[in-house]
């Protein structure tokens, strides 16, 4: 005898694992902190201001 299956959960829950699978994957693209943004956006900032500092003058 073979199982009955619910078609509006199971509808649901394949959605839902497909909404997860693409999460993931955005995860895996775009995935840094909040902290690792600013701390990249910082070291940048340095170091342009350290670049434009050892420029000389004309």
């Amino acid at each position: 005898m073979s199982r009955v299956v619910n078609l509006n959960q199971a509808r649901k829950a394949k959605t839902k694992m497909a909404a997860k699978r693409l999460a993931d994957s955005n995860a895996v693209k775009f995935g840094r902190t909040k902290a690792q943004k600013t701390l990249e956006k910082t070291q940048a900032d340095m170091e342009t201001r350290r670049l434009d500092g050892a420029k000389s003058d004309p």
